[in-house]
């Protein structure tokens, strides 16, 4: 279990050393392509590119998500995350526009791009990268329940099909057939917009605090409390590992108020021990026969 500013030191620790990998990925893919003129190459540099640049957007969004509640925010700037992870699928989407645009130029110029021995390592070289960075971040984005970790290692993940289908193009350009090039640039383009879509979709339902635990699990929890008769109300939301509940427990009217209180403490525990990620459980403490219809 890590504490919110540990949490934050190795997200943002994680997110540094990806930023070099795919800054240096990047730059090889870049360079070489346009050396070789091959649009696909290049689209797949950018796309690594900003692959670095959206690791700099999380950084800043969890630079301002690690502050503490404070009288603006009292439930903290966790969100901020969130908001990150969405401007990442925006700078995606531009990406796949652009990439659309030069294969488009291309197919009315009729430019021939060169492939050499050095275009299939080059490739080759940074699948294997984008393979070793894409596991490192998922797997440190589920241990430290990060979005913005998450989102990236989905957005590097498509990086290796992007590459995967680059080496296809480049087999067809040295076959004789360089049309695939900007064809393989659209494709990219398409992962591209899937990838920011996915984002978007999973940011979205966070924002729009979306229920995050079933209600029916949580009531089960909390009726095998002693001395709760019932519960209802039941709501939760939050991001993953910031998980907010709050519901409303019944018992006995004639129950002293330091036993409820005592009560609305076990289920708090109980609740916190059932489930991961629970930032806050708010429990209303209500009379059984006065239940609101």
């Amino acid at each position: 279990m890590y504490d919110i500013e540990s949490r934050f030191r190795q997200i943002r620790n994680v997110m540094i050393y990806i930023l070099f990998l795919n800054l240096a990925v990047s730059f090889a893919k870049i360079a070489y392509g346009m050396y070789t003129n091959v649009l696909s190459m290049q689209s797949d540099g950018y796309h690594s590119l900003f692959d670095g640049i959206s690791n700099i957007v999380g950084l800043i969004g969890i630079q301002i998500a690690a502050k503490p509640p404070d009288k603006e925010h009292p439930y903290g700037h966790r969100k901020f995350e969130t908001l990150a992870s969405i401007v990442i699928a925006v700078i995606l989407a531009v990406v796949a526009f652009e990439i659309v645009h030069s294969a488009f130029d291309r197919f009315g110029s009729g430019n021939a791009p060169e492939v050499t021995a050095i275009s299939f390592v080059i490739m080759l070289g940074t699948m294997c990268v984008n393979y070793g960075v894409t596991t490192y971040e998922r797997r440190k984005g589920t241990e430290l329940n990060s979005e913005v970790l998450l989102a990236d290692s989905a957005h590097t993940r498509s990086d290796i099909y992007v590459s995967l289908s680059v080496i296809i193009g480049l087999i067809a350009i040295h076959l004789g057939y360089p049309l695939i090039d900007p064809v393989v640039s659209v494709l990219i383009a398409l992962v591209i917009l899937h990838a920011g879509a996915e984002i978007i979709f999973h940011s979205v339902s966070i924002l729009a605090d979306e229920s995050q635990i079933d209600t029916e699990e949580i009531a089960t929890v909390v009726r095998n409390v002693e001395g709760v008769i019932d519960c209802h109300k039941i709501r939760t939301r939050g991001p993953p590992g910031n998980v907010f509940v709050d519901l409303h427990v019944e018992v006995d009217p004639e129950m002293t108020t330091y036993k409820s209180h005592t009560i609305s403490h076990i289920v708090q525990y109980r609740i916190r021990e059932s489930f991961d990620g629970i930032e806050d459980v708010l429990v209303h403490i209500e009379p059984a026969h006065t239940r609101s219809i």
